[in-house]
């Protein structure tokens, strides 16, 4: 997986002169949303289809070009719905952060025993295919030593520390800058996917099901590592659940 061509693309959408492009829309400075013409409407949804493709198999750092020839349309097609290439990596990760942030929640929500809470959660997100489209802030893992530095203290693997008294361990985006009041924070959604996972993740070792030392970054990079981009689909099937079966078997304590 190679997503580390993804530039700043959280302060993209503020590069955008005419408004931010939404599905369906095309929303103004004023506020105002106007409806796309219908080959408008479908030549979107070509390209985010042809984009989800392109960075899935080749990663955030596939050039728009081949994302135009996947969709069929010309590379100003393209740009003239999304102005710059971290618009529209940002409308990727943005999706799939949502749609992994939905199977979590509905495997806590439909699953009463822990760990087959979160085995769910993981093999429906494996075979979704999401993890390939992860954000990179999602999945980056900082050494102890990155987080003493920072915190001038003890250190945790990023995404869980200790728990506050009473409470659940705190999550955070590593990277995430702070928002300026009253704006809205452009880490919103990675955070929402975090938190929620978190639960999964918290259930599962209280139950004494996972290892002690797994953390929500681990459960993220194994949505991401179980999802190979193999070029025939039964194979590709057949590579993510054995891979994932020894995920897994990993993740699971020894006294389960």
């Amino acid at each position: 997986m190679h997503i580390s061509d993804f530039h700043g693309s959280a302060t993209a959408l503020s590069a955008e002169s005419g408004g931010r492009v939404i599905a369906g829309t095309t929303t103004h400075g004023t506020g105002r949303s106007t409806p796309l013409r219908v080959d408008a409407q479908r030549n979107l949804e070509h390209v985010l289809r042809a984009a989800r493709e392109v960075f899935g198999e080749l990663g955030y750092g596939a050039p728009m070009e081949d994302v135009a020839r996947r969709a069929r349309v010309g590379v100003g097609t393209v740009y003239r719905r999304f102005p710059s290439k971290d618009v529209l990596v940002r409308r990727i990760a943005e999706e799939e952060t949502a749609r992994l942030t939905e199977q979590a929640k509905s495997a806590l929500g439909q699953e009463e025993e822990p760990w087959q809470a979160l085995s769910r959660f993981l093999r429906t997100s494996v075979a979704s295919g999401a993890g390939r489209l992860l954000p990179p802030q999602v999945l980056r893992v900082g050494s102890a030593e990155d987080e003493a530095a920072e915190e001038g203290g003890a250190a945790r693997v990023p995404h869980q520390r200790q728990a506050v008294a009473g409470g659940a361990p705190e999550l955070r985006v590593v990277g995430a800058r702070t928002p300026v009041e009253d704006e809205p924070s452009e880490d919103a959604g990675a955070g929402a996917l975090l938190e929620v996972v978190g639960r999964l993740v918290e259930r599962a070792r209280e139950a004494g099901e996972l290892r002690a030392d797994v953390t929500v970054a681990d459960v993220l990079l194994v949505i991401a590592t179980a999802a190979p981009a193999l070029p025939d689909p039964a194979q590709q099937a057949a590579a993510s659940a054995r891979l994932l079966d020894i995920l897994l078997e990993g993740l699971r304590s020894r006294t389960a």
